[in-house]
């Protein structure tokens, strides 16, 4: 709807309208003798403006060209007597005024508009100018008469006053004994005083009103008989007309006023014809005519309007709409939508619609003078409301009926007859700041807000639920049609309808029919209760639907609510810690730090499994909170055992179930954080987005979907993942340290069950990956499996069973063998003839010592015997000595000079009781210096190991590495006594 034109920028409404001028019904409810006098409005007043906002229906032209005719001494298809039969406030009196300027004004009012269609009609070349009498019964005082100090004779009688209108004071004279007696003339006298040789035009307005006021007097009954002769007077002249209406409002007709009603229309009728001024679907163009200024070459040859092409741009848009749409509007609309908005532009067709269908059976509808009013008033505040740029529709549709304005409303009110709605509409639609439905515009999302969706909704329903005395109420497919219009998404009338329903407290549903009415619904009675709840009631419900969310779940614990760390057990399971509405991320700026401090420690010990906590966080729990309390305020309203009708029983039990589904909703929608453990060891969040209860079974499985697929959490692990982080300290790796280090090391994923552990040691010893063993008293490992099949059963999860590597397994599976000789010393230097001990050691294919059987000793030079000892020769150079057992070599290097001090022989080599080592290692090659030198005392005893560590970085070290430190220590087993300067 971007390219379409405001209605406002095509048609220009009248310039008061314009203006924003006081209108007043009456200003559409033209006087007869208010123009006779020449004291009418300007648009009554002057014959030239009358035409110009006048629409000749087929009705009012039929009368025009008719009363020509007569005028004009035809009697063919005329009538010297009309009967304007037709309701109140139904276009009779604006008849009248056009057939008083017609024959006021004679040839003169050819140059009018639409006049040539008169007399093209009527077969006329002119109009005829003719005396013209004017009797409107609600002016004429018979008490005080008529005339008198201005000169002229005083007239108390209708007869007196037409007759002088008619013909002077001659005239009147004619009638003078009958006006003093007051009895009505025959037809004879009446004869006399009618122009004599020309046309005579005499209007009779209001009948019923004159006669009412002076029944008592007698004079009715005498104008009973003056009409009577008048007519057949007027029958019996070829040139005299008389047109006459009698109704008053129905509504305020007394029993005597009706019988005479029917009386004088019988006779009218009788000797006359009835005529009914606006056929309904001539209203628009009517309506169009008098409020809207149009150029006379905007106007076709028949009188209608000729659209200009941005106005028919817009009703093809619109009928476009409505085909798009036809399954869900009424059947009725469906045909030849396009003509109908072409019809009724710039308005909406339901605008037009809603008065015809429903508000013309309402007692004080005034039909078209009554819409005339309501409508000028909308045109005017819309137009002034759309040049502020606050509106930009390219119809004046149903929805935007401006009851806001407190002149609309009253108008409105007036026409229905019941001003005790004001309430239900500034309550519920427009009128205040907070009505329901323009606060449900501010509040909605930014297209329903600029659509002012609520508010158009609530105006429609109203309109189509107030007129009618059967069809008292809106139906869907209505209101969609009302706020119809390019763009719209259809959707969001149902989204609007239940918002509605929420919210209003006049608004009646049942059976998908709405209506506004003084009755107040449950939305009153629950306002009123929904203040009463106390908070402590409504935190307890919370958290009791927050658990129930939560439900328990295989693999997980839960806690719920926790303050203190030491609420949180240090277990080596995944643990879902719920925290309280009030603890929410919005709410409380500190708990972010809090489930840190939680995180990593429980009471004043560090918490080791600190991988297994999941914390579901929420968002902003006020939500949660206003659910809790409407679902305690519609189960109050329950438990009081009002007397409540069955739609409204019916609605009760559905707001119950609405109202529970919704706080289970916005439970699921606010927990929508999850916070753990990072692999950089500080806390993470995870924003699960915008989480329904379709999403998953529980919320519990929804959170565990999510960390699946962000690989936080696994069903399983692979063998080889386990040797990818094995620890570098370890040889052996225990059972219950490989299950911990998934629930305490953010390095490792969290395994659902323990079960997953077993089954990863299942595969890992079935395909060789490592071994499963334990350790024998004597020395050794048993059981050992390796390469063998093994039940996830026979897994034991302890500290006395181990996982070691595929190498360190396979040494305790193959049989050892000689690998090396190792000949100490590695070189000797003697003199010549002196004697040294070597000895032999060997080592199998693993590094471990080998026992060396039928070793043997040989040398290329001096002597060695078969115990090791070599012998120098007196031959001096270098020689070598040789231990071989099998094919295995072992060499030593011997020196013989006579040149060598030789000390003592020193003493044949043995084991030393303590090995100590000091110095520094470069923080690169502490996990080489721990593999190549350490190792190969780890699994022995008397191992000891005493470290100092000072890190001293240029920037120094953040408070975060010094706590993280601490924490890493504890974590050890060791004391956290870190000292900084």
């Amino acid at each position: 709807m971007a390219n379409l034109k405001p209605w406002y920028k095509v048609v220009t409404p009248r310039e008061d309208l314009r203006e924003g001028k006081p209108l007043d019904a009456s200003e559409f409810a033209v006087h007869l003798d208010h123009v006779r006098d020449g004291r009418a409005h300007i648009d009554y007043q002057k014959p030239d403006r009358f035409f110009e906002r006048t629409f000749l229906t087929k009705n009012l032209m039929g009368l025009a060209a008719q009363v020509v005719r007569r005028l004009s001494g035809e009697k063919t298809e005329t009538s010297a007597i009309f009967n304007m039969t037709t309701q109140f406030g139904g276009g009779k009196t604006h008849a009248l005024t056009l057939l008083y300027h017609l024959a006021n004004n004679g040839p003169k009012a050819k140059n009018y508009r639409g006049v040539d269609r008169i007399l093209e009609q009527s077969g006329m070349k002119d109009v005829p100018k003719a005396p013209v009498a004017v009797f409107v019964g609600t002016d004429f005082d018979s008490i005080h008469g008529r005339g008198g100090k201005d000169g002229t004779p005083n007239r108390k009688t209708p007869w007196g006053e037409i007759a002088f209108q008619l013909s002077g004071e001659t005239g009147f004279s004619v009638v003078e004994e009958h006006e003093k007696q007051k009895v009505a003339p025959s037809g004879e006298v009446i004869r006399e005083f009618l122009p004599k040789n020309k046309p005579a035009l005499i209007l009779v307005d209001e009948l019923l009103n004159y006669i009412s006021r002076n029944r008592k007097s007698g004079l009715s009954t005498q104008l009973y008989n003056f009409i009577q002769n008048l007519a057949e007077e007027a029958r019996g002249n070829d040139r005299v007309v008389l047109v006459a209406s009698i109704p008053a409002s129905e509504l305020e007709m007394t029993a005597e006023d009706q019988a005479d009603y029917s009386r004088f229309k019988k006779l009218l009728d009788r000797v006359g014809k009835a005529v009914i001024m606006a056929a309904e679907s001539e209203t628009s163009e009517i309506i169009r005519r008098r409020l809207f200024e149009w150029d006379s070459r905007a106007v076709s040859q028949s009188g209608h309007v000729l659209l200009p092409k941005d106005a028919l741009a817009a009703c093809k848009e619109y009928a476009d709409w409505i085909k798009e749409h036809k399954q869900q509007i009424p059947s009725w609309f469906q045909d030849n939508a396009k003509e109908s908005f072409e019809t009724t532009y710039p308005f909406h067709p339901m605008v037009l619609s809603v008065f015809e269908r429903k508000w013309q059976e309402l007692p004080r509808f005034q039909q078209t003078r009554g819409v005339l009013r309501l409508l000028a008033l909308w045109v005017s505040h819309a137009y002034q409301q759309g040049f502020k740029g606050a509106q930009k529709d390219a119809l004046i549709s149903l929805g935007s009926a401006p009851l806001e304005d407190s002149q609309f409303r009253s108008a409105v009110l007036e026409q229905l007859g019941e001003s005790r709605l004001e309430g239900a509409l500034t309550t519920d639609i427009a009128g205040k700041k907070d009505s329901h439905a323009v606060r449900l515009d501010q509040e909605a999302e930014e297209t329903l807000k600029k659509a002012r969706i609520h508010r158009k909704v609530a105006t429609v329903i109203f309109f189509e639920s107030n007129g009618g005395q059967t069809k008292n109420a809106a139906t869907v497919p209505e209101i969609r049609l009302g706020v119809a219009e390019p763009e719209l998404d259809i959707g969001n009338t149902e989204t609007a309808l239940d918002a509605l329903t929420d919210a209003c407290y006049y608004l009646g549903v049942e059976r998908n029919q709405y209506r506004f009415s003084l009755k107040e619904n449950l939305n009153k009675r629950f306002s009123d209760r929904r203040a009463g709840i106390k908070d402590k009631d409504v935190d307890k419900l919370v958290l009791e639907e927050i658990q129930k969310v939560f439900p328990a779940t295989e693999g997980v614990e839960r806690i719920f609510f926790p303050k203190k760390s030491n609420q949180v057990p240090d277990r080596p399971v995944i643990t879902f810690i719920v925290l309280g509405p009030e603890q929410s991320i919005q709410d409380d700026p500190e708990i972010e730090k809090k489930m840190e401090s939680m995180t990593k420690e429980c009471g004043t010990s560090a918490r080791t499994y600190k991988s297994a906590l999941i914390w579901l966080v929420p968002d902003l729990a006020a939500t949660m909170l206003e659910e809790s309390r409407k679902l305690l305020a519609w189960e109050d309203i329950e438990s009081e055992g009002l007397k409540l009708d069955d739609a409204q029983e019916k609605q009760l039990l559905e707001n119950i179930k609405k109202a529970k589904r919704d706080l289970r909703e916005s439970i699921w929608r606010t927990y929508n954080k999850v916070v753990l453990l990072g692999r950089d060891n500080t806390m993470r969040t995870l924003d699960l987005g915008l989480v329904t209860s379709s999403a998953a079974e529980t919320m519990c499985k929804l959170v565990l979907n999510h960390l699946r697929q962000t690989d936080d959490i696994v069903k399983d692990v692979s063998p080889r993942s386990l040797v990818k982080n094995w620890p570098p300290a370890f040889t052996e790796w225990s059972t219950r340290a490989v299950r911990d280090a998934f629930y305490a090391s953010p390095q490792f994923p969290r395994l659902l069950t323990h079960e997953a552990i077993q089954e990863s040691v299942v595969r890992g010893v079935a395909e060789g990956v490592f071994a499963y063993v334990g350790k024998s008293p004597k020395g050794g490992y048993s059981p050992f499996y390796f390469k063998k099949q093994l039940r996830s059963e026979e897994v034991e999860t302890s500290e006395d069973m181990y996982l070691i590597k595929a190498e360190e397994a396979e040494k305790h599976i193959k049989p050892p063998e000689l690998a090396r000789i190792l000949v100490s010393p590695s070189q000797g230097h003697l003199q010549p003839s002196k004697k040294q001990t070597f000895t032999a050691k060997g080592l199998d294919q693993f590094g471990r010592d080998f026992d060396l059987k039928d070793l043997e000793w040989s040398t290329t030079g001096g002597q060695i015997e078969t115990d090791g000892v070599f012998k120098a020769g007196v031959d001096e150079g270098n020689f070598l000595v040789v231990a071989r057992c099998g094919k295995i070599n072992g060499e030593a290097a011997v020196s013989i000079s006579k040149d060598i001090d030789v000390g003592p022989t020193p003493p044949p080599p043995g084991k030393a009781k303590k090995l100590i080592w000091s110095g520094e290692i470069p923080p690169q090659k502490w996990t080489t210096f721990y593999t190549k030198v350490l190792t190969r005392f780890a699994s022995g005893e008397g191992l000891r190991i005493s470290l100092n560590i000072e890190v001293a970085p240029k920037d120094g070290v953040s408070e975060q590495k010094i706590e993280e430190t601490k924490v890493a220590l504890r974590d050890l087993g060791l004391k956290d006594d870190v000292k900084t300067s």
